[in-house]
């Protein structure tokens, strides 16, 4: 696995593809004086290696090993694609998994897709966390297919509340990037 990657490339290719600044109304409602558009660069060749690799590194400091990747559709499956890909390189095994909003309307009618099995141990991957509510989500749907979470990785923490809550449910939460590292100061509590 690789042990490094060129953040600073990332953090070009995010600034310049992925970052908007003006007046924006989020799915929540509030108001932002930036969007980060995370599909910018996870559906971008070079942006989706670089993010696969940092979270490739990530994953490498876990103390115990994790055979699972995923997280909830559709943001997180172009991650998981990319994710398996650059393990696949790097000769480590490693199998990916999707959250569903909803469940399959017909035939097995699961939430969980794909080789996830009872029992191994995952990461849940992000585009953008801002409170965590969606990787929230998906950890319970995984947890009741019975697998084990042992974080959350995303490329970028709003700090809004995303950390705080996985880290208050027990989980380990990781950022590639934090929304200071563009200049950008999180909101006032």
């Amino acid at each position: 696995m690789p042990d490094s990657y060129d953040r600073d490339r990332l953090h070009t290719l995010l600034n310049n593809r992925a970052l908007k600044r003006g007046d924006f109304t989020l799915a929540s409602g509030r108001k932002s004086s930036y969007y980060l558009d995370g599909k910018q660069i996870t559906l971008h060749a070079e942006g989706l290696r670089l993010v696969s690799e940092g979270m490739l590194a990530v994953l490498a400091g876990y103390d115990q090993p994790v055979a699972a990747v995923g997280g909830m559709s559709l943001g997180a499956d172009p991650i998981v694609g990319g994710v398996l890909t650059a393990a696949a390189a790097s000769q480590h095994d490693l199998v990916g998994f999707l959250v569903r909003k909803e469940p399959k309307g017909h035939g097995t009618q699961k939430y969980i897709e794909g080789p996830l099995a009872a029992g191994q141990r995952c990461l849940i991957v992000e585009d953008v966390v801002t409170t965590g509510g969606s990787s929230l989500q998906a950890i319970e749907r995984v947890r009741d297919f019975g697998a084990e979470v042992a974080g959350v990785v995303a490329i970028v923490d709003r700090m809004e509340g995303g950390r705080q809550a996985f880290e208050s449910a027990g989980y380990r939460f990781d950022a590639l990037f934090q929304i200071t590292d563009f200049g950008i100061d999180p909101p006032s509590a």
